[in-house]
């Protein structure tokens, strides 16, 4: 499979801390006519600018984050949680100023009340120019640079001037999660990512259909020269303005939505990956969609990991058969991911050569035993060790695409060893399956796999009879 870029992405902004109380309610207080919540566990994330940064973590990039806290506790806390996920910092601590944190109380999936500590006032000029002489030092490293701009102060208009000043300069572009009604404060910015409703208070129009929306990015991209006029809408996607000024909009997919919280900062971190990826807008649009589609399905600020966005495409029938196709990597990492969902793993394994009824129906068979069928696939070379030189007929990658267009397969997974032990280890199956002719036999990885099922194979029907067949009727 071809090699993913790794993007480099410098996030600047407001950092924050969200804490949650989570519980559950069943009375009122009799001191007051309000809920009682009995806490049950207590979780803190990064919040704000961190949750672009826990965002862009999540996708695989390389990420370093610019922002200004204060003296006390609270920054701290947020040093050790960006150190604990490998991210760069350079964090300016100013006495005056009150590290954010926001508490939410969280029952029965609801969020019931939330109560901010913070400081909002702009920055110091001190701490402005530190910010400035510490971008000019390092922004030669990064594709993109993310502005998220909570309104805490951190991003001052002059401040922000300078970031896309100094991008300019090295031909990096800048993406804005805005604040406010002055979107003058963002001029020469690469694109804004305003909601419908922010949009609405930035233009002074009201967005109510096609032709609206039509003028109300056609003011965006005056009011600011913006290379890439946008407005996302909620569940119906986002939109832009292409440079013929036509409207092109890409709708996301419905999807029961249980939490909004941190859905802007999930867009403008997918955009970001994308664009430092060198993607084009629309395909970066779509991606977008997608990882906002995973997070508003979750509780509270939440991230959407690569695979979480493949599965989720996968569900609505639009992800790439190469997205089915996983390395030991990426497969050890998926299967994490599964069984946090309570999801039944099968495995079998094959050469698979010549593709043919016998092999269609015996792994329909195999997935019939769970939920998920992960398809450990012989390499060419493997192939050649077992079945002899003139073997495979088919190459790997050949062989891989057409299994992982089949239904019954979720998931394809090369290997190289004569067995797919190294791959059972990793994956640990629920069931293993393996042919009739494997009765009485020993199954490697059956003393790994939960269970081990035997299929019967189709009389008639297998690879080599299909050579035979082939040579026969060319003599």
């Amino acid at each position: 499979m071809e090699e993913i870029k790794k993007p480099n992405i410098l996030v600047i902004g407001d950092l924050m801390i969200d804490h949650y109380l989570w519980g559950k309610t069943d009375r009122i207080s009799p001191e007051a006519p309000v809920q009682v919540i009995e806490v049950e566990k207590e979780t803190t994330v990064l919040g704000g600018a961190g949750n672009v940064v826990n965002n862009l973590v999540a996708l695989g990039a390389d990420v370093m984050v610019i922002s200004v806290v204060g003296d006390d506790k609270n920054a701290d806390e947020l040093t050790q949680m960006l150190e604990e996920i490998n991210v760069r910092h350079y964090l300016i601590c100013d006495e005056n100023r009150k590290t954010t944190k926001k508490s939410r109380i969280i029952a029965s999936h609801q969020q019931v009340v939330r109560y901010d500590h913070e400081s909002k006032e702009d920055i110091s000029q001190e701490s402005e120019s530190l910010i400035t002489v510490g971008l000019l030092n390092i922004l030669e490293q990064f594709d993109v640079v993310l502005v998220s701009d909570y309104g805490k102060g951190v991003i001052t208009n002059s401040l922000m001037g300078k970031i896309n000043f100094c991008a300019s300069g090295h031909d990096v572009k800048v993406l804005v999660d805005p604040k406010g009604d002055d979107y003058t404060k963002y001029i020469g910015s690469y694109l804004l990512t305003p909601n419908k409703k922010e949009a609405t208070l930035a233009t002074n129009i009201e967005i109510s259909d096609d032709s609206s929306l039509k003028v109300a990015l056609k003011k965006l991209h005056n009011t600011a020269c913006l290379q890439i006029p946008m407005i996302t809408l909620s569940e119906d996607g986002i939109a832009i303005l292409d440079e013929d000024n036509n409207v092109i909009k890409k709708p996301t997919v419905a999807r029961e939505v249980y939490d909004v919280t941190g859905a802007g900062d999930t867009v403008l971190a997918s955009l970001g990956y994308c664009l430092a990826k060198d993607d084009n807008i629309i395909e970066a649009i779509e991606f977008a969609n997608l990882a906002a589609g995973v997070v508003v399905g979750k509780i509270g600020s939440a991230t959407a990991t690569i695979e979480e966005i493949e599965e989720y495409k996968s569900s609505l029938h639009k992800s790439s058969i190469d997205s089915h196709i996983k390395t030991f990597e990426q497969i050890e990492k998926t299967v994490e991911r599964l069984r946090k969902k309570n999801k039944k793993i099968v495995f079998t394994n094959g050469c698979f050569d010549i593709l043919h009824k016998g092999h269609v129906q015996y792994l329909d068979k195999a997935k019939s035993f769970g939920d998920v069928l992960i398809l450990g696939l012989n390499s060419d070379s493997s192939v050649k060790a077992l079945k002899g030189d003139n073997r495979p007929i088919n190459i790997q990658d050949d062989r891989a695409y057409i299994l992982a267009a089949l239904e019954s397969v979720d998931y394809v997974v090369i290997f190289d060893d004569n067995t797919p032990l190294s791959l059972i280890q990793i994956i640990k199956p629920d069931v293993l399956v393996k042919g009739g002719d494997y009765e009485g036999k020993e199954v490697v990885g059956s003393d790994i796999a939960g269970a081990l099922k035997l299929v019967q194979f189709v009389d008639g029907k297998s690879t080599t009879k299909t050579i035979e067949k082939i040579q026969c009727c060319n003599s």
